[in-house]
């Protein structure tokens, strides 16, 4: 499942100058996420940045409903520094 959903949004994330670091599906206290981790190339990753990719994003995940448990997108940005 994973792998397709990178290939669903890596495309039009890359296209709004983002880079698709990670995706993962998890569950923390009983909901599931699945969470975008995004880059990008100049600058630090911001909430209007995660808000522009969720937008993108809300399209594609409400035509193709391939998940078929509830979840929450939670659009969340590459640390940095922390190496």
């Amino acid at each position: 499942m994973i792998e397709k959903v990178k290939n669903l949004i890596e495309k039009p994330i890359n296209e709004a100058g983002y880079i698709l670091d990670e995706v993962l599906y998890l569950q923390e206290n009983n909901t599931n996420f699945l969470r975008i981790v995004i880059d990008k190339k100049e600058g630090l990753i911001n909430v209007n940045d995660c808000v522009k990719v969720n937008d993108i994003l809300d399209s594609i995940f409400d035509d193709i409903d391939f998940i078929n448990e509830s979840y929450i997108v939670d659009i969340c940005s590459k640390e940095k520094g922390s190496e």
